[in-house]
């Protein structure tokens, strides 16, 4: 017999829970009835049967029961809540706090910052005039009875669009209805809040999920909206504020989760608390049963010819000195690796033959249709799957991308740009195949100047070069940013050549791009002429060396007698990482809060969550070339 176990649902219509819980959870034990119940509540039989219906029925052994507390019982049940009446000004004195305000007034802290906005991104100061707000109480009755109803499921309706609706949080949902599937499907019958105002999902608006900590001055940073933005589109927050797990209706244009400002860095080593065993499963290709171990130099042109093979001995040998760093700090692990032979059927045999309920994180497959098969044989125990290199096909809920999505490398361009106080103009330049990017960064930055590659005059088609007439009057004394957006060599190289026959004492030229192609890349491309123009383009990692005074670097170094590549690299930072995380909090999914920014040798980790899905990793580099040919991470 399924039960509702109702904590504290907070309807933004009408607030029959007030601030209060107004209901207990009873497990029935063996030998109790509803009348012994009762009386042990200090409530009437009346009182159980209105919140339990099936209970008159039948009294199951371990069934939850919803039991009203006995001073919200029967009609005469009543509740709380807060009316403003006014203010009440405030002159602050030397070392005064909100603490000690709130305590003055008998008021809460949220209270106070709600009515002066500017207290949610400054401290307090000496002399500062404050406003107070004043309430009142009011009284309501409320019918325990017809506190829920049932409810059934819509197409296309997930869990956070049914919680929106009736305005309560994806976990007060679940709490509504402990037998919930994962995934809802259209007919299902669940309990909701008893309220004739259901909320609609307007297509023409993109939604959000405020995190744990998040508040108006977070919102501002991630999102670019103020609290007056937030509070015209979703009024209830003038009346409850934010809370954790509810969603925000918030502009079409409005990329949620991404965070439009800086983050500071977070150093998990300074928060490690859960320090019981770690678990960690990894599954790479590494196609043992291809090589013949009985001769080295058939294993050596193996590994020279299979780049999976290649690509998985790098990242396990990250994985391991990973575990060892993290073996240092106090973080034991108990890790096994699985070869998935890069085949389905492995890895089905792999699932089937291993219990995963117990670990706390499983590392791969690689490939995305192999991770795609572990993640959704994991899902409903909730085990995360990290994907290390590749993008997944699916975002299952427990999945953890950690590559950002091109979109965003494109966005992290802009912004930088656009963070340069020193700028004076910008230029966007690109074949004809990116015209879309083009007008994108048009859009961006209106006063740019836009030059489109030449075209073939006789068939028509893009012939990638420009004429220096097309960069007549384009530039400005000072800096100038010019955008160059193509996949095609020969256009990089006669924009590169250009451009810097142009660069004067007077004109400082920057050449970006918002994504780096082979092109970039290629044999008729000068390093000298990108390293002059300072270029500059996203990246998903940094380089290293040992140059950097790294340990890692230093010690892979010692043990291999080479630096470690990049896929080494990867391997023990998202490693490590993965294993700090889970030592700073109770599993993956709650040390992946958006507010968390870790970095490492070459990769930094920043999570956010989709409201149908998984994490991905926005965390994103900006790098140039240097005058001595090297690269390494711009800074404003």
């Amino acid at each position: 017999m399924k039960k509702l176990i109702l904590i504290c649902v907070i309807i933004l219509s009408c607030s029959w829970f007030a601030h209060a819980q107004k209901f207990k959870a009873h497990t029935v034990k063996q030998g109790e009835t509803v009348e012994s119940i009762a009386k042990k509540y200090q409530v009437s039989v009346s009182d159980i049967y209105a919140l339990n219906p099936d209970a008159k029925r039948k009294l199951d052994l371990n069934s939850v029961l919803i039991i009203p507390n006995a001073a919200a019982i029967s009609s005469d049940a009543t509740t709380e809540t807060k009316e403003l009446t006014g203010y009440t000004s405030h002159k602050v004195k030397r070392k005064e706090t909100l603490y000690g305000i709130s305590k003055e007034y008998n008021i809460e802290i949220e209270d106070i910052k709600r009515h002066n906005k500017r207290l949610y991104s400054e401290n307090l100061r000496k002399g500062d005039q404050i406003r107070i707000p004043k309430y009142k109480t009011v009284v309501s009755k409320v019918a325990p009875s017809n506190a829920i109803k049932t409810y059934k499921v819509q197409p296309k309706e997930g869990k956070w669009r049914v919680a929106y609706k009736f305005g309560i949080t994806v976990a007060e949902l679940e709490t509504l209805n402990p037998g919930m599937n994962e995934v809802l499907q259209p007919g299902d019958e669940i309990n909701v809040p008893n309220t004739d105002e259901e909320k609609t999902i307007d297509d023409n608006f993109n939604y959000y999920t405020v995190q744990k900590s998040e508040g108006y001055y977070r919102l501002k940073v991630k999102l670019g909206l103020t609290q007056e933005d937030l509070e015209k589109l979703n009024p209830e927050l003038k009346i409850d504020g934010l809370k954790e797990g509810m969603v925000l209706k918030v502009p079409h244009n409005v990329t949620v989760g991404e965070v439009v400002g800086q983050v500071d860095e977070t150093n998990l080593t300074k928060n490690l608390r859960n320090l019981k065993t770690k678990q960690i499963a990894v599954m790479l290709p590494f196609r043992l049963s291809r090589v013949d171990t009985d001769s080295v130099q058939e294993a050596k042109e193996m590994i020279k010819r299979d780049t999976r093979l290649s690509v998985s001995l790098d990242f396990h040998t990250g994985v391991l000195m990973a575990v060892d760093s993290a073996k240092r700090l106090g973080i034991s692990t108990k890790l096994k690796v699985f070869d998935t032979e890069d085949q389905l059927a492995e890895i089905s045999k792999i699932l089937n033959s291993n219990d995963f309920s117990n670990y706390d994180a499983v590392i791969g497959p690689l490939m995305a249709n192999n991770l795609d098969r572990v993640a959704r044989a994991l899902e409903n125990d909730r085990i995360p799957v990290i994907s290390p290199i590749i993008k997944p096909e699916h975002l299952y809920s427990n999945v953890f991308q950690t590559i950002p999505e091109p979109q965003m490398l494109e966005k992290a361009m802009i912004q930088f740009v656009k963070d340069d106080a020193l700028k004076v103009n910008v230029v966007i330049i690109s074949d004809h195949s990116n015209r879309e990017i083009n007008n994108r960064l048009k859009s961006e930055f209106p006063s740019a100047k836009q030059i489109f590659s030449r075209k073939d005059s006789k068939n028509g088609r893009d012939a990638f070069y420009i004429m220096a007439a097309d960069l007549s009057g384009a530039f400005s004394n000072g800096k100038n940013y010019v955008f160059l957006e193509t996949a095609n060599e020969a256009l990089v190289s006669n924009v590169t050549s250009m451009l810097n026959g142009l660069t004067n004492r007077n004109q400082d030229i920057v050449l970006v791009s918002t994504k780096l192609t082979d092109a970039f890349e290629g044999a008729n491309v000068s390093n000298y002429h990108l390293a002059s123009l300072k270029f500059h383009y996203p990246s998903i990692n940094r380089s290293s060396s040992s140059d950097q005074q790294n340990s890692f670097v230093k010690s892979y170094k010692s043990k291999y007698g080479i630096e470690p590549n990049k896929f080494a690299a990867r391997g023990f930072d998202l490693t490590l990482d993965v294993l700090l995380r889970l030592a700073s909090d109770e599993d993956l999914y709650k040390a992946s809060s958006n507010a968390v920014e870790t970095q490492y040798t070459e990769n930094k980790f920043r999570y956010s969550k989709k409201l149908n899905g998984g994490y991905y990793n926005e965390a994103i580099y900006i790098v140039k070339y240097t005058s001595d040919l090297t690269i390494e991470e711009a800074k404003l």
